[in-house]
Order: C-alpha cells, then sequence, then structure tokens
C-alpha cells in the first residue's frame, strides 16, 4: 500500500521576471512655518529631512544594508535623495532618479500650507479627505494624471530590473496612490505611511502584489541602529 502523499503550505515566491519594489517613505522633514513657504522644486515643495528625519534615514538604512538590493530609485525632491543616501554609501550604488514617482502636485496649497491647512480642518481639506482625491485643492494635479504617471514609472523601473529587488524612496502620496492601485481599494486606503516606512510590492506584468505595508520596526523605541560598513566600490 502507498504512502498517502501530503501537501505543506506554500510560501509566496517572486515569479520568474518579476520586480520586488520596497517602498520607503522619506524621513520627517522640516516643519512648515506660517509666513515662510518651503523652496520648490518644478512647483512642488521641497523641505529638507529635520534632524528626526536623518535619524531615520539611518535606521532605515541599517534595516535595508543586508537586503540583495540591485538598484536604488530616489524623486527629483531632496528628502529622498536624503534618506536614501546613508544606504547608498553602504551598498556602494548610485541612486536613480524617477522623477514621476515625486509627490502629487498640491496646486495652491504647496510650499506647506498643505499641513497647515489640514491640522487646522480647513473646509477644503476635509471635503479632500471625504472625497478621497487631491485634486478638490486648486490648481492641484488632477487625480487621474496623478494615478498614471506613477504606475508608468514603476512600469518603467520593473521593465529595468527583472528578477531583482529595488528600494525606492518615495512619498507618502505615492505609496498610498501606488498600494490603492495594487489592491483595487479606494484611493485613500492606504493613506497616512509613517516616514521611513517599508512598504513592499511584487510587479509582474499588469499584476502587482502587496507584501508588505507600513513596516517600522526598525524605528521602534530602543532599537539601536546596526553598525554597517560600505561596501568597496569595484576597483577601490
Amino acid at each position: 500500500m502507498s504512502a498517502s502523499r501530503s501537501y505543506r503550505q506554500l510560501r509566496f515566491e517572486r515569479p520568474p521576471g518579476a520586480t520586488e519594489l520596497l517602498l520607503v517613505r522619506h524621513g520627517e522633514s522640516e516643519p512648515a512655518v506660517d509666513g515662510v513657504d518651503f523652496p520648490l522644486v518644478d512647483g512642488h515643495g521641497d523641505p529638507d529631512l529635520s534632524e528626526e528625519g536623518r535619524v531615520q534615514a539611518d535606521r532605515v538604512c541599517s534595516r535595508l544594508s543586508g537586503e540583495s538590493i540591485g538598484a536604488l530609485y530616489v524623486t527629483s525632491l531632496r528628502r529622498t535623495a536624503a534618506t536614501a543616501a546613508p544606504l547608498a554609501r553602504v551598498l556602494g550604488l548610485v541612486p536613480m532618479v524617477e522623477r514621476d514617482l515625486r509627490e502629487v502636485h498640491l496646486g495652491e496649497w504647496e510650499g506647506g500650507a498643505f499641513r497647515k491647512h489640514v491640522s487646522e480642518g480647513h473646509p477644503l481639506a476635509l471635503r479632500m479627505a471625504e472625497e478621497q482625491r487631491y485634486d478638490v485643492i486648486p490648481g492641484a494635479e488632477p487625480a487621474d494624471a496623478f494615478a498614471h504617471r506613477v504606475r508608468d514609472a514603476v512600469a518603467r523601473i520593473a521593465a529595468a530590473h527583472p528578477d531583482q529587488r529595488v528600494a525606492v524612496f518615495t512619498h507618502g502620496g505615492v505609496i498610498g496612490e501606488l498600494l490603492a492601485q495594487a489592491t483595487g481599494a479606494r484611493p485613500f486606503a492606504f493613506n497616512g505611511t509613517d516616514n521611513a516606512s517599508i512598504s513592499h510590492i511584487v510587479v509582474t506584468g499588469e499584476r502587482w502584489h502587496l507584501r508588505r505595508y507600513n513596516d517600522t520596526t526598525h524605528l521602534e523605541p530602543g532599537l539601536s541602529v546596526r553598525p554597517v560598513q560600505p561596501v568597496p566600490l569595484s576597483g577601490a
């Protein structure tokens, strides 16, 4: 009599040709101050990291330095480049700029006004949350345009890095939009990712798998930053 076959529960494996994207929200940026606008880059507010944000950048570097990462991407806004910088040094990688993963454009609320109006419960901020769309703000980027540009950016990265894991340093609104697209959720379902958190999707053509959301284990109080050594560059 033959033995009965058994079947273990299967673990997820990256499909052949797929790309893993580690979506890292930038570290905390400088606070907005009444009457002082952030500098603008192509119309987008461009604050630097705060001191806390630099600590967060070191912590996310410590967390990811042991990962097999084939490439780093940042946006055209400096808070993402500053967050990626410690990891770039350790891995010996030069971050590539993917401009279309920059934050949603907030129209008349750029430069820091968005934070003020949301904090104070401005009527348009309440409407934005109710309707789950940024383009209720005067002059803000249309929802469809935002959705298409970030999806196209992910498609370009995936096409360039099959069978690889890539770290993408980007923005809270972008991560929220990408995860909503990955899951078919409402537009703001994944808004509110923490600074320097890690989310994780696997891109297989038109199919995206959500593997992790808002992982902040490396930011927990009391955890020390593991010392890391830069990887020598070729020929160095």
